[in-house]
């Protein structure tokens, strides 16, 4: 069983793929402003950040999604994989657990899975 297989089967979450902005600050505001990521894929309980920027695992974020017709959802979230090898067509980023999501949010984010 490859290890993206072994991941895949390890999520509470089915994930979609996708193209949607996220801008993300630390929570320690060591970044002055935000920096603007692409989710790649995203789920009820998180998402992967396609960067070559990288936080350590463990980090925790705030994230600010962009749903298409601009509904904006505010998370926080951690750190749970990164992805720094280009090999077996992977792409760089960080794997992201929302830890904190409103339910408005959680109900914007279920609506946007179930219409994609």
């Amino acid at each position: 069983m490859t290890s993206s297989r072994l991941r895949k089967d390890m999520r509470r979450h089915d994930r979609a793929p996708v193209e949607l902005p996220v801008i993300v600050t630390d929570t320690a505001n060591r970044v002055v402003g935000g920096i603007r990521f692409e989710a790649k894929d995203f789920s009820a309980g998180g998402a992967f950040l396609r960067s070559d920027l990288l936080f350590e695992v463990g980090e925790q974020l705030k994230l600010e999604i962009q749903l298409p017709g601009g509904r904006l959802v505010h998370a926080g979230g951690r750190v749970v994989r990164v992805s720094r090898d280009l090999g077996d067509d992977r792409v760089p980023g960080m794997g992201m657990e929302f830890i904190s999501l409103s339910p408005e949010d959680r109900t914007a984010i279920q609506a946007f899975l179930r219409s994609s």
